[in-house]
């Protein structure tokens, strides 16, 4: 079970965009409005570095292309 829910599930663009995603609400924290809601951009950094994200291996889904290269 846990190699499954673990495995790479993300592509490349898909890893790229949550990090961005995840360093820009990040820096709300310490720049703009200064507030503590930019730490939600850890779940999207985080997930973005590992290359998997626990939402897609609950609902079966996968940004990866068919021949497994992710």
């Amino acid at each position: 079970m846990a190699g499954k829910f673990f495995a790479r599930n993300e592509h490349k663009a898909d890893r790229a965009l949550r990090v961005a995603l995840g360093l820009g609400l990040l820096s709300l924290v310490f720049v703009g409005p200064q507030s503590y809601w930019g730490l939600i951009g850890l779940v999207p950094l985080a997930t973005g570095l590992v290359g998997t994200c626990p939402l897609y291996s609950m609902l079966g889904l996968s940004t990866c292309p068919r021949d497994g290269n992710c």
